[in-house]
This record gives structure tokens, C-alpha cells and sequence, in this order.
């Protein structure tokens, strides 16, 4: 059966994401997002007008990441739907793991991606208690 239309452009960018987060490469992550755009958390929500505003919201985000002595980040599941020709929603479960083996955190996090030619940028996500997950029409795998 061939896989829906954006799947290995959601797999190849997630694989992608999921690096930078790992090698706490900025450079990496802030190709994922399109600015403006929102980082939505159940503390806050930070609007990001400019690449200065993402690399210190990013700053802060690793700097909690090695304080956790993050050593693995997993995605337990992973799931979109279209919302339009060039607007999609993605959910995936996030569990990050210390150097001890411990989940210390995971949650639910829903993407806005906005589809521009092969390029998927993030335009909004918003992180909830992982109870809170979705499960959207179209299954994907994020591997490392």
C-alpha cells in the first residue's frame, strides 16, 4: 500500500528535529520553524518574531535538557492529519530519558507545519500532559 502523500516528509523532518534536539544543535532546530511562530507550553507561550528570539528560547530549552542529563529521546507514537494543501497537523508523544535509563519527562506536543514545496516548517506547537494525546488520521515513525 503506498503511504499518504506527506508521511516521508514527516518521517525524514521529525528524524531530523529529533538530532538537533539530541545533539543540542540550534542551527538544527531553528531550520524546523518558520518565524513568526509559537512555542506553546502549559507555563507559557513565547511568540517568536525573529531567528535571535527562537536561538534564546532554544538556549533555554538545552540548557534544561543537560541540567535533566537528557541522554535519549524517544517518540512513542506519531500521527498527523491534512488541514489544507499547505497546512498540517502532527501529534507525537515525546519521553526523555536521563543517563540513569528514567523517563523525567514526557508529554504530548501538537505541530502546525506548513508545507512549502518539499520543505515542512513549524508554525505552532503546543506541548500538553501526555494524557492529552491525539491520535490523528495518518500513523508515523520518528527513528533516531
Amino acid at each position: 500500500m503506498e503511504k499518504p502523500v506527506h508521511t516521508a516528509k514527516l518521517q525524514t523532518f521529525f528524524h531530523s528535529y529529533l538530532k538537533g534536539f539530541l545533539d543540542y544543535d540550534v542551527q538544527a532546530i531553528e531550520k524546523c520553524y518558520q518565524w513568526p511562530c509559537t512555542l506553546n507550553t502549559p507555563d507559557k507561550c513565547v511568540y517568536i518574531e525573529n531567528l535571535d528570539d527562537l536561538t534564546h528560547e532554544f538556549d533555554e530549552i538545552f540548557l534544561q535538557l543537560k541540567q535533566a542529563d537528557t541522554q535519549d529521546i524517544v517518540a512513542l507514537k506519531a500521527s498527523y492529519s491534512p488541514l489544507s494543501e499547505n497546512l498540517l497537523l502532527a501529534c507525537v508523544d515525546w519521553q526523555f530519558i536521563n543517563s540513569k535509563k528514567e523517563v523525567f519527562t514526557d508529554f504530548s506536543a501538537l505541530y502546525h507545519l506548513m508545507v512549502s514545496g518539499e520543505e515542512l516548517k513549524i508554525i505552532n506547537v503546543i506541548s500538553h500532559d501526555i494524557s492529552n494525546s491525539l491520535a490523528l488520521g495518518q500513523p508515523f515513525l520518528i527513528e533516531q
